[in-house]
């Protein structure tokens, strides 16, 4: 399947010059991409140098696939290259190519909307960009392996921090025939993704697609989860076709190779833009504090209640979180999960944050003494923790 759409085939040269200069954003051949008259007031200083507006569809080794009204170009983003990883081009930006020269060029790229974002596996801890303006955040989870609670709450908290409404897609459904044992992975994963819609579907059957399509028909939409995830196979459903290759899952663990290695952008039938990504090893939070609170609003809510503003939830009096622990309604896994992705998320800010990374030390230098004080108590020596 090509990247362009149907409706962006073969326009002429004058077309895309007098698009790019004032014609209705709704008739604009890039209007199934999402160009909207927002984005093209936002191009027109840009539509005044002689620039032409484009969607990135694929970033690879300094250059990248642009989507305009006279298809699909490659252009040379070394003009777009700065040292923060987080503003280089990413799929899903919108671009102002310089038509001029071979080879063209992307010159700038507009303001992004939402940007998803996570913090790479490499000791410095940087940000990396997977998709830009995204509105609709997909994370698939398969139902051929045991359900990890706790991934699916990283993955919401990276997808409400980047902007984008997230989705719930419960892939494989049809290995879980039992429709009552069904209902119960759904309510499990309902309890991790307040506020979030989960919907059970199968490739195989076509349960749940027609659902799904309806969601993602307006707007852009990133597909992301770990390899054999059953992330390519949705998307082909989406699509109609078989555009994206296929690989086997282990048996064993239902994991599989990285089928998709780059960030592709692809335009469904129905409407709506798909941007499908490689199966994530890891997802580490980057400066994500927002969405934590969102994926944990009972615990927020909660929190707010307590007698204390700066309360812990460890051991202080009128504690309204250990409250909900102790009489049911908050269960230990949720409340440690919600721990360990704000200690991470505030680690990963302290590393470019020197005011949090003293405040840091501070605390745990006052934790080190306060353990070492109850030691020496409980073995009746004379030094006391004020």
């Amino acid at each position: 399947m090509s990247f362009l759409h149907a409706s962006s085939t073969s326009t002429s040269s004058s077309a895309s010059a007098s698009s790019a200069s004032g014609v209705s954003s709704a008739s604009h051949p890039l209007a199934p991409y999402g160009w909207d008259e927002v984005w093209e007031a936002q191009f027109a200083p840009y539509a005044a140098q002689g620039l032409l507006p484009g969607r990135v569809v694929r970033v690879d080794r300094g250059q990248c696939d642009v989507l305009t009204a006279d298809g699909v170009v490659r252009a040379d983003t070394t003009y777009v290259t700065p040292h923060d990883p987080l503003r280089v081009i990413c799929t899903g930006d919108w671009a102002a190519v310089d038509p001029v020269g071979d080879p063209q060029f992307v010159r700038a790229y507009l303001p992004r909307r939402t940007a998803f974002v996570r913090s790479t596996s490499s000791t410095r801890s940087e940000g990396q960009i997977l998709a830009a303006n995204v509105d609709h955040a997909i994370i698939a989870v398969s139902l051929a392996v045991e359900l990890d609670l706790g991934r699916i709450e990283r993955f919401l908290a990276l997808a409400w921090e980047s902007g984008a409404q997230p989705l719930v897609v419960l892939t494989k459904a049809d290995l879980v025939p039992d429709a009552t044992g069904l209902s119960y992975l759904v309510e499990d994963v309902e309890t991790a993704a307040p506020g979030v819609q989960v919907l059970p579907v199968s490739s195989t059957t076509g349960d749940g697609i027609d659902v799904l399509t309806a969601v993602v028909s307006g707007g852009t939409s990133v597909l992301l989860g770990v390899s054999g995830a059953g992330k390519s196979t949705l998307a082909n459903a989406l699509l109609g076709e078989d555009v994206m290759d296929v690989q086997a899952t282990r048996e064993v663990d239902g994991k599989g190779r990285h089928t998709t290695t780059t960030r592709n952008l692809l335009a469904l039938p129905g409407g709506g833009v798909l941007i499908d990504t490689p199966g994530l090893r890891g997802v580490g939070l980057w400066d994500a504090e927002a969405g934590v609170g969102q994926v944990f609003s009972e615990i927020e809510e909660l929190a707010a209640q307590c007698r204390f503003h700066d309360c812990a939830h460890e051991s202080e009096p009128g504690c309204a979180v250990l409250a909900a622990l102790e009489e049911g309604s908050l269960s230990d896994r949720r409340l440690e999960s919600y721990r360990k992705l704000l200690r991470e998320n505030r680690r990963i800010v302290a590393k470019t944050d020197a005011r949090l990374r003293a405040e840091m030390g501070r605390e745990w230098r006052l934790k080190s003494a306060e353990g070492r004080a109850n030691f020496n108590a409980k073995r009746g020596g004379s030094r006391r923790y004020p």
